[in-house]
């Protein structure tokens, strides 16, 4: 099949400068955007997501067969990464409800933080605000393009979404039906736009839109964020692979641990809180049973001398630094709390651990000295998911230490200024 070039298409093609002039008039325009949304209240915010989210329901079919359209072409990807970029009528349905429960959490837009007066009466506060404009990069899971939108807006930010190649006929529907409902409910559909190219220098474009993009936030794989932190000129809210560990500590339940482990490795192994790595102390006589029940369940075992002894594959060092995103797992057997604190500062992405242990001491040892984003004790690292935790959908997992860090939701897509109210102070 051909197609008709357009004296536009042409241009692009030939003209380098073609994807920052794109990323340009696409920051205008969200610029725009974000200040009428800094000038809207809550409610007319909330009245735009629900719009959005009944324009998602009433254009799934089309949303469903832009998505098989995708999956047609995505025949070489893994089962894991195919599970991620797959939409049926559930999670249809579940993205219009998530959008929709983004529109009933607590606006943080004006919330004071802090107060107080100085000895001179001036009085001082703190409130949050938007940020204004934010590119989201991401890669296989259209359904962070509803998520997305919804945070942003809500949080009074216009969003400019960039989606992978593998899902732009999926994110493209989901965008429009997402813009159409905002500007039926009188919002500017500018608020929420999507880069309407597979061109990788549009990315690039993006990373060097200083002054025009006030944050950008990555979503994918190590080689995605590695980029985005490498050529970035806009401050970055970095999501880094998920090497997630499981400790099972030698007073741990063996139902627990068994229940903890199966869950957070098997239940599903293509999200960035899946387990990768299960560290199970030399003192848990249950190890070969635990480690068989995981084989068990279609579970590739990669492990240390220990493990190989139970009749498992060996494990390579890189193993032990690799985000799989499958059903396989590296396991080791380390001497203790100790060793096991000592393989997860090594090896960890900061993203979520986890300890199963029935001593309190251990745990709480382990919950206050593993340096990530979010520490379990008996529960699987699956519940590292912002609806989980309560904040509606969310944004990404932030796995480093300024600004946001763990599940990003509303708060995280706000700054802060400060208010001073006076009554003619001068220093003087």
């Amino acid at each position: 099949m051909t197609h008709a070039l357009t004296r536009d298409s042409v241009a692009h093609m030939l003209d380098p400068q073609a994807p920052a002039a794109l990323v340009a008039t696409l920051a205008a325009d969200a610029r725009r955007a974000s200040q009428r949304l800094s000038r809207l209240s809550t409610e007319e915010r909330r009245a735009g997501l629900r719009a959005a989210a009944a324009a998602i329901r009433a254009e799934a079919d089309a949303i469903l067969a832009a998505n098989a359209v995708d999956l047609e072409r995505a025949e070489g990807l893994s089962p894991a990464l195919r599970d991620r970029l797959r939409l049926d009528g559930a999670r249809v349905a579940a993205m219009a409800d998530g959008v929709d429960a983004v529109a009933g959490l607590a606006d943080p837009v004006g919330q004071v933080i802090d107060e107080s007066v100085r000895p001179n009466g001036l009085a001082l506060s703190r409130v949050r605000v938007p940020i204004g404009v934010i590119g989201i990069i991401y890669e296989s899971r259209p359904n962070v393009t509803a998520d997305a939108a919804a945070l942003c807006v809500m949080a009074g930010n216009a969003v400019i979404l960039r989606g992978g190649s593998e899902a732009a006929e999926s994110n493209a529907a989901i965008h429009r039906a997402f813009a159409a409902g905002l500007e039926a409910a009188g919002l500017p559909a500018a608020a929420a736009q999507r880069v309407p190219t597979t061109d990788r220098a549009a990315v690039g474009a993006m990373l060097q839109a200083e002054g025009a993009i006030d944050l950008i936030v990555p979503r994918g794989g190590k080689s995605l964020v590695a980029r985005v932190q490498a050529e970035a000129r806009v401050p970055v809210l970095a999501h880094l692979d998920g090497i997630n560990h499981v400790y099972v500590d030698g007073s741990a339940d063996p139902a627990m641990a068994e229940q903890v482990v199966l869950d957070a490795k098997m239940r599903r192994t293509g999200i960035c809180g899946a387990m990768e790595t299960l560290l199970i102390d030399r003192a848990y006589a249950h190890a070969p049973a635990l480690v068989a029940a995981l084989a068990a369940r279609g579970c590739a075992i990669r492990g240390d001398a220990a493990v190989q002894a139970m009749g498992h594959a060996a494990a390579e060092e890189v193993d032990w630094d690799t985000e799989y995103l499958d059903a396989i797992a590296a396991v080791a057997l380390v001497d203790g709390l100790d060793g096991a604190l000592v393989h997860i500062a090594r090896h960890g992405s900061h993203h979520t651990d986890a300890i199963v242990a029935a001593d309190p001491a251990i745990a709480e040892r382990f919950l206050a000295e593993v340096d990530s984003a979010i520490v379990l004790w008996n529960a699987s690292t699956q519940f590292a998911d912002g609806g989980e935790f309560g904040l509606g959908a969310e944004i990404g997992i932030a796995t480093g230490r300024l600004h946001a860090r763990g599940p990003v939701a509303l708060e995280g897509l706000t700054t802060y200024k400060w208010i001073g109210r006076g009554t003619g102070q001068v220093r003087g």
